[in-house]
């Protein structure tokens, strides 16, 4: 492991991998998440931004996010093994083409509901539990966003800040001060992949020509959650 690119990730929030899949493994993975995409949207019969839980819904997904090549890079930049916790899909189309506000991915997914102290802001995404946990969860978690097409400013490419994560959970106030800072924006090519915390604020913008920005969003922990509660999609 190079000491210098798991500081960089360590003190920025992020960083941009290479050539994680073939253009070829992108098409096969894009085409099964596009398939079940398109059946989600038959069945709520409008539009969508993307999909959930598809380390249960797709086979092709859980064995990628389970592969040796994923969990060695989480490895090296985390210091430690790393399992996956949750996976979606989002893509940005002529229907579907909205910003996304400045934000950080605060949830996590479980199993049923605990009262567990730190833990709060309970709801409901697609029939699965959701919860809020405590920043120290949170920081010990990292994200894999895998472009399965080109992403650049054009098509509503992600834009994060910088060392953002190093403040824990942020309230509006304090997000407005973070976002008056010059964003990076990730334009990323297809098979190539951004590692993320989830404390980093990122958002897009709208595509200006809308097209495919198709991205698969593999969330990783390094520890199992206290006091009986469990992960909804460890395995």
């Amino acid at each position: 492991m190079n000491p210098k690119e798991s500081s960089h990730f360590a003190e920025n929030g992020f960083k941009i991998l290479a050539s994680v899949l073939s253009a070829e493994k992108c098409e096969v993975i894009a085409n099964e998440l596009s398939s079940i995409y398109e059946r989600e949207k038959q069945l709520v019969r409008g539009k969508i931004g993307g999909i959930r839980n598809l380390l249960r819904q797709s086979s092709k997904v859980f064995e990628l996010a389970s592969s040796p090549e994923l969990k060695n890079i989480l490895k090296e930049q985390l210091g430690e093994p790393a399992f996956p916790v949750r996976a979606l899909f989002f893509d940005k189309t002529p229907e579907a083409n909205w910003r996304v506000p400045w934000h950080q991915d605060l949830t996590i997914a479980v199993e049923k509901k605990m009262e567990v102290v730190g833990f709060s802001a309970w709801s409901i995404k697609d029939d699965i539990l959701h919860v809020q946990p405590p920043r120290k969860i949170l920081e010990c978690m990292a994200t894999i966003r895998i472009h399965l097409d080109d992403s650049d400013l054009n098509n509503g490419a992600l834009k994060i800040i910088p060392r953002s994560h190093l403040c824990g959970k942020l309230n509006s106030s304090e997000i407005a001060d973070w976002t008056k800072q010059t964003a990076f924006i990730c334009e990323i090519s297809k098979g190539s992949a951004l590692l993320m915390r989830p404390l980093l604020l990122h958002s897009s913008s709208p595509a200006k020509s809308p097209s495919h920005r198709r991205v698969l969003h593999i969330e990783y922990a390094t520890q199992d959650l206290p006091a009986g509660l469990k992960w909804f999609d460890a395995q």
